[in-house]
């Protein structure tokens, strides 16, 4: 065989463009001021070990006031831009880093969004995303304060790379994942808060906690991406006294473009995790798997359809 027609298949090395990025999981209470002093504190920490981009977990600011409904939560609501964005773009813009954020938007009267919010380096809104699924299940009645988002599923572009943030329900939604790829991301984030409800046996905790993973790994492995999710942790009571409140089960975690499991958080603690990605790995992954090259997109358009009779 002619070698120079034929040349020996050549060996696959990683690629270089490494990222650091910090995952903040901590417990909140009812008091917003020492949550954010606490979240400053941890975001410092996480660049003091080297994080680029640093992420928190969902409505940060406070307790996961979804549990219950009642209208004088709505006051916990705040302007994108204000207080949060001009506090938090501060600190960017002092520590040099793109930080994601996550807040209870009041966009006009009566309209209110569950936003996540990108905060560039130099502390501007580099963009946001309004949560598109919005889940009414016991103690996540979130349709009762959020307003479903209509900014769709746009990456934001950022000096670290194409962000595609999403937001916690969005997770078990496979179209937001692809969706936010074939737009170019090349990070997928979702900003969390879940948890186990206290009737739940031990074994039913395990298996939710095994989904959740689950599926997020597969949205790695199909999209060809790293995933980070961020979750709240610890333990916040239903005022309403009707259930036993939300253990929130931690677990942060980062998954790499083939599902695996690259840093995962405990799920009590709160902790700060500093990891390091590999973002030019996904082309080389794609490359092995390319199952975005064999979509049959002439074949999906039920897809747009609520049920196929």
């Amino acid at each position: 065989m002619n070698n120079d027609i034929y040349p020996a298949p050549c060996t696959v090395h990683p690629l270089p463009g490494s990222l650091k990025v910090g995952l903040v999981q901590q417990t909140n209470i009812a008091d917003v001021r020492k949550n954010i002093n606490k979240l400053i504190s941890n975001i410092r920490d996480c660049v003091s070990k080297g994080a680029q981009l640093v992420i928190l977990q969902e409505l940060h600011n406070g307790l996961y006031f979804c549990q219950i409904e009642d209208t004088h939560l709505f006051d916990l609501s705040e302007t994108i831009p204000g207080t949060s964005t001009d506090l938090f773009g501060q600190l960017a813009k002092e520590l040099g880093i793109v930080l994601v954020l996550s807040l209870f938007e009041k966009r006009a009267p009566g309209l209110y969004h569950n936003t996540a919010v990108v905060i560039e380096k130099d502390g501007t809104i580099a963009g946001k995303y309004r949560k598109m699924h919005i889940p009414d299940d016991p103690s996540y009645y979130e349709k009762f304060y959020f307003t479903p988002g209509d900014l769709g599923f746009q990456p934001i572009s950022t000096s670290v790379g194409k962000l595609g943030v999403l937001i916690c329900w969005d997770q078990w939604y496979p179209e937001a994942a692809r969706l936010m790829a074939l737009a170019g991301a090349e990070i997928l984030i979702y900003p969390t808060a879940i948890g186990w409800e206290s009737l739940d046996t031990d074994e039913e905790k395990e298996r939710q906690k095994i989904a959740w993973m689950i599926s997020q790994q597969g949205q790695a492995v199909y999209n060809g991406l790293n995933v980070i999710a961020v979750n709240r942790v610890g333990w916040e009571a239903d005022s309403s006294g009707q259930t036993g409140g939300i253990q929130f089960w931690g677990n942060s975690f980062v998954a790499g473009p083939q599902g695996e499991i690259i840093a995962q958080a405990s799920d009590y603690k709160e902790e700060n995790l500093v990891v390091a990605i590999n973002l030019e790995r996904s082309e080389e992954v794609r490359r092995w798997w390319p199952f975005l090259r064999d979509r049959r997109i002439d074949a999906y358009g039920d897809i747009t359809k609520r049920f196929i009779e």
